[in-house]
């Protein structure tokens, strides 16, 4: 990629001016925006489908053979299985659509991704697999503030961009199946609220 590619990185008061728009992604029915896939380290893929896997995840990307510091075997965690991202987020940050895949994320979807819209336990119709979501926070890191700047890094961690899960949730296939670029992402389940009946 391109230096152009890293250089772009975007203020506070700049996030600022575009977060209604993220804030106004749909909350039950969405769409699966961009599939990238990570065939190695710093390797991004953009494609238009993929099959996701119960125990695989997406396949052809590196989740299981990355491995996790979390897992006694060391390899990939089973309830980080894929990384969701809010597409209008990351393509706020990234400036375009071209340096999204940066993010590193493997689905981009058009849906709100907050706490109190998909809690963990959330489920997930995407084409024709099912995903949940799991209770494992989605941190920024240090590739993140290279690509993006401070300034996103600390919005996306800040305890606003942390309750709309701005750098994005974990989540687990529960039902394998194909999934393409303009699929619609749509909730099929919510756990029960504590105490409710």
């Amino acid at each position: 990629m391109s230096e152009t590619l890293f250089d772009l990185h975007l203020s506070n008061a700049e996030i600022e001016a575009g977060i209604d728009d993220v804030l106004a992604a749909p909350n039950t029915e969405g769409r699966l925006e961009m599939i990238v896939r990570r065939p190695a380290v710093n390797a991004r893929e953009v494609i238009k489908e993929a099959e996701l896997d119960r125990e695989q995840g997406l396949i052809g990307d590196n989740w299981l053979t990355r491995g996790s510091s979390r897992t006694e075997n060391g390899l990939g965690h089973p309830e980080m299985q894929l990384n969701v991202m809010n597409y209008r987020f990351a393509e706020l940050i990234a400036g375009s659509r071209e340096r999204v895949p940066l993010a590193g994320d493997q689905l981009f979807v058009d849906l709100d991704l907050s706490g109190a819209n998909l809690p963990p336990g959330t489920r997930l119709k995407v084409g024709d697999a099912v995903i949940e979501v799991t209770a494992i926070p989605h941190t920024g890191c240090k590739k993140f503030v290279e690509r993006f700047g401070l300034d996103a890094m600390k919005f996306a961690n800040s305890e606003f961009g942390r309750r709309h899960n701005l750098r994005g949730i974990n989540a687990k296939v529960i039902e394998p199946g194909g999934v393409r670029t303009g699929d619609a992402v749509v909730v099929t389940s919510r756990p029960l609220a504590v105490g409710s009946s």
